[in-house]
C-alpha cells in the first residue's frame, strides 16, 4: 500500500544533460539496483535520435532490461514523436511519455511545433497506443514549462488550462505538470493544480515534476500534496536538467523526496538504504557530475523510521 507514487527518472531525465555518456553495461546495472529499491515506475529512457541524443542510443536495449530487472514497476519511455512511440512500444514499454509545452517558445526550441501541432502528435501516440494487442501502454502526456519558462518568463496560467485540454481531448491517460527551469513557488503550484483540474476535470490524473533550481523542489512537492496530488517524478542524486530550456538545473532528488514523505508517515514504498546505494552507482559512473542529495552529503539520520 502507498500513500505516494513516485516515478525514478533518473535513467531518462537525469542523463539527457550529462556530460558523459553511461555505457549501457554500467546503466543496466543502476537500473537493476533501482528495480530494488521498490519503486512503482521508472523513466527509463528516451526514443529520441540517437545523433542528436547519444546518451539514449541503447534505447531499445534499455526498456527490455528494465522490464527484465523487474516485474514490480511499470516501465516507461519519453516518445517526442509516433516514430519514437514505434519504436517504445516494439521494446515493451508500459508507459509513454509525450509532451506539449505551455510556452510557445519552449515547444519551438524543443520539438520544432507549436503547442496544437504538438498536441496532434501526442494525438497520433494516443492512437498508436490503442492500437497495440494485448495490453495497452498507459499515455502521460506531460506539459513542460507549465510554472514558467526561461526563455518567455511567465507563463499564463490560461495557456497551460489550454494545453491541458488539448491533451484530454486526444485521449492521454494522464496529464502531468512539470517545472522545467524550477520557477514554482508553493502558492502557484496549489493556484495552477486547481486550474487545471477546473480543465480536464477531477477525474483525469494529475502528477507534478519539480527542478530544485531555486531550492524550493521538496516545498513544491508539499504544496501539491495539499492539492490533492499523490503522484511525483524525482531523479537518483537530484541529476537533471532540459537541453531546450537555458538555466535548468537538477530535478528533486529522490533520495530527499522518500526521506521527507517517510518522515511525514506517507508511505512511498521505497527502501531508502536502497536507494542510497544505487546511487552510488550513478556517482561512481559520472563522476564529472555534481550529485544534489542532501541525504547523501548527510547520511541516514538515526530519526528515520522511529515514531515521535
Amino acid at each position: 500500500m502507498r500513500d505516494v507514487h513516485i516515478c525514478e527518472v533518473g535513467p531518462r531525465d537525469g542523463l539527457q544533460l550529462a556530460r558523459q555518456v553511461m555505457p549501457t553495461a554500467t546503466k543496466r546495472a543502476w537500473i537493476a539496483a533501482l528495480a530494488q529499491c521498490g519503486f512503482p515506475e521508472i523513466d527509463a529512457t528516451s526514443f529520441v535520435p540517437p545523433q542528436a541524443f547519444p546518451q539514449f542510443a541503447d534505447a531499445a536495449e534499455i526498456v527490455p532490461a528494465a522490464l527484465e530487472a523487474s516485474a514490480q514497476w511499470r516501465v516507461g519511455a519519453l516518445v517526442p514523436n509516433a516514430k519514437g512511440a514505434e519504436r517504445a512500444i516494439a521494446a515493451g514499454a508500459q508507459m509513454l511519455y509525450c509532451i506539449v509545452s505551455a510556452s510557445h517558445s519552449h515547444s519551438m526550441a524543443n520539438t520544432r511545433r507549436s503547442r496544437d501541432e504538438q498536441a496532434d502528435i501526442v494525438g497520433s501516440i494516443v492512437l498508436q497506443a490503442r492500437a497495440r494487442e494485448g495490453t495497452q501502454p498507459h499515455v502521460m502526456g506531460g506539459i513542460p514549462t507549465a510554472f514558467g519558462c526561461s526563455i518567455e518568463g511567465r507563463v499564463a496560467q490560461r495557456d497551460v488550462c489550454h494545453v491541458a485540454e488539448l491533451l484530454a481531448a486526444r485521449g492521454v491517460d494522464e496529464i502531468g505538470l512539470a517545472d522545467t527551469v524550477g520557477y514554482a513557488d508553493p502558492a502557484l503550484v496549489r493556484s495552477l493544480v486547481k486550474a487545471v483540474r477546473g480543465a480536464v476535470g477531477p477525474n483525469m490524473p494529475i502528477r507534478l515534476h519539480f527542478h530544485d533550481t531555486m531550492g524550493l523542489g521538496l516545498a513544491n512537492v508539499l504544496a501539491g500534496l495539499e492539492a490533492g496530488v499523490t503522484a511525483f517524478d524525482a531523479a537518483c542524486g537530484g541529476l537533471g536538467g532540459c537541453p531546450f530550456a537555458p538555466g535548468a538545473s537538477g530535478n528533486i532528488a529522490t533520495e530527499d523526496l522518500v526521506f521527507m514523505l517517510e518522515q511525514m508517515g506517507l508511505r512511498t514504498g521505497i527502501d531508502l538504504g536502497r536507494l542510497l546505494a544505487a546511487t552510488e552507482i550513478l556517482a561512481a559512473a559520472l563522476p564529472e557530475e555534481r550529485i544534489r542529495s542532501h541525504l547523501r552529503e548527510a547520511g541516514l539520520p538515526k530519526v528515520y523510521g522511529v515514531a515521535a
